[in-house]
């Protein structure tokens, strides 16, 4: 298995069909092709070596496409960068993995400086941005004029292919390391489960960056669909590509679907092309769901659970378990089952697998799971123990071998001795009219040790009151699960990846105390 394959074939069967749409910039597979190779032989030329690191910091671009797939084409592994990151983040990214280029466009070309001076194995600095290079930095283009193409180096199987660093956790980013087999496994699968539709034309706008985005263009490249792409997620900029390029597949997380579904212009535009919305990354409200479904009817929604370690997807809660069938169930709840070649079971805390329907951490077996965790071979090892991956998160399984997950074991809210799943909370609030979004995060309390507190984003031109807030959950569910205290705030803070950041949620409020999550 090696992650150039799928392109050798796209070249032999349909060189002539679109790979690439970038504002005006059209690219086909033939042309992406001699540019994959040229930009191997300009690597080559700079003295990369086979396992080499090549970072990229860089919004979304057709540049993106051809830096995973030429990177493969050139030997070297791949180290996309989040943007959101500190420039000392970053550095210790770059330092830890030991990377020696580092690719960047306009848009962090400052940045680029700051850490050409803290990182000192970075042996090149090159600009794939709009315009001439800056002084300081090797033009993208003129490297790939200059270079002569260079053969597919086929590195595959165990070959190291990427480099992803974690987040979400108050200590030290891991790099998560993932091999051709990986990846490669992990987008066939996706295939096979029939989440991408042959010739399709997808549309990324999450962040390139994301193996969640990767593993819709790794799947999209093995069925020849052609890559729109838009440099970042913009609510309007998005639903006018969805509607003037006429995008039949696209992957969102559950706050872009909000930010397009309750926009005020979204009935301005044309969305009915649009066939299959893959989403994750974060758990969807069922009401949120619900208006998503109605703003797109055309469409059919597809769940996807997983990590990075998991390169990515472990779970898919396919269409048909959206509609009738699966509501009558309750399934539309749920994860979705592992998907194919993966093996999921729910454990205790001696990793002994718990009865169908009993809470418990989940695991996951197969070969998308990561080679291990870059220079922390302990960490590695207490992830990976028994051959199976330790996800962190929480949730139980049905008789069908439905996943229905409760929360990240640590994130679980421990109130008066009663276990609170913040996900259960943030349902309910959902179904509340006022609601755009929530989030639940423990708070500290003298008398139950933990209290529930909500953050509420409210829909446009609408407004609500904690007590109805409180009240309103109280129809919903258990009162010692409602929240005792709530925030209104104006936006949630997102990752780059679009996860509700709920440690900067909860830092006023747990400084200097002992309690600390991710």
């Amino acid at each position: 298995m090696y992650l150039t394959q799928n392109l050798h074939r796209a070249l032999q069967q349909q060189p002539d069909a679109p790979i690439s749409r970038f504002g005006a910039r059209q690219r086909s597979f033939a042309e992406f092709g001699a540019r994959v190779a040229r930009y191997a032989g300009a690597l080559h030329k700079l003295g990369l070596r086979p396992g080499d690191r090549i970072s990229m910091l860089a919004l979304n671009s057709d540049t993106y496409l051809e830096y995973y797939l030429g990177t493969y084409w050139a030997g070297g592994v791949v180290n996309p960068l989040n943007t959101r990151l500190a420039v000392a983040e970053l550095a210790f990214m770059l330092d830890d993995c030991d990377s020696k280029f580092l690719i960047v466009d306009q848009h962090f070309v400052d940045t680029a400086a700051k850490l050409r001076a803290q990182c000192p194995k970075l042996q090149a600095l090159i600009y794939a941005g709009e315009g001439p290079a800056p002084d300081g930095l090797l033009s993208y283009e003129a490297l790939l004029e200059g270079a002569e193409p260079a053969e597919d180096a086929l590195r595959s199987g165990d070959d190291l292919a990427g480099i992803y660093y974690t987040s979400g956790t108050t200590g030290r980013a891991k790099g998560v390391m993932l091999t051709h087999a990986n990846i490669f496994s992990n987008a066939v699968a996706m295939v096979a489960e029939g989440v991408v539709s042959h010739g399709c034309v997808g549309l990324h706008s999450a962040p390139m960056f994301h193996l969640a985005d990767g593993a819709f263009m790794n799947a999209m490249l093995a069925v020849g669909g052609c890559h729109v792409i838009v440099p970042q997620f913009e609510p309007v900029a998005v639903l006018e590509t969805l509607q003037l390029e006429r995008i039949s597949d696209v992957l969102l997380v559950p706050t872009m679907i909000q930010m397009l579904v309750d926009h005020p212009k979204r009935g301005d535009y044309d969305l009915s092309s649009v066939r299959n919305i893959l989403y994750g990354a974060s758990p969807i409200a069922e009401a949120l769901l619900d208006r998503a479904m109605a703003a797109f009817p055309q469409a059919g929604f597809v769940q996807a659970y997983g990590q990075t370690e998991l390169s990515p997807v472990a779970t898919l809660l396919l269409q048909a378990m959206h509609g009738e069938a699966g509501r009558k169930q309750g399934l539309h709840k749920s994860n979705g089952r592992a998907m194919i070649g993966c093996e999921v079971r729910i454990v205790d805390a001696t990793d002994q697998e718990l009865p169908r329907g009993q809470t418990g951490q989940v695991l996951v077996r197969g070969p998308g799971v990561m080679q291990g965790y870059w220079k922390l071979p302990e960490d590695t090892a207490e992830a990976k123990r028994g051959g199976w991956m330790h996800t962190g998160d929480a949730g139980y399984m049905d008789a069908q071998g439905y996943v229905f997950l409760q929360d990240r074991v640590k994130d679980m809210i421990i109130t008066g001795g009663e276990n609170v799943y913040t996900i259960e909370v943030e349902n309910a609030i959902a179904l509340h009219p006022a609601v755009a979004q929530s989030a639940v995060v423990a708070i500290p309390d003298e008398r139950w040790g933990e209290a529930v507190h909500a953050f509420v984003v409210c829909k446009p031109g609408q407004s609500a009151t904690a007590e109805e807030i409180i009240a309103h959950c109280k129809q919903h569910i258990a009162g010692y699960k409602c929240p005792r205290s709530v925030d209104f705030i104006e936006a949630m803070p997102l990752s780059g990846a679009g996860k509700v950041l709920k440690r900067e949620l909860r830092k006023p409020y747990w400084e200097g105390r002992d309690r600390q999550v991710a």
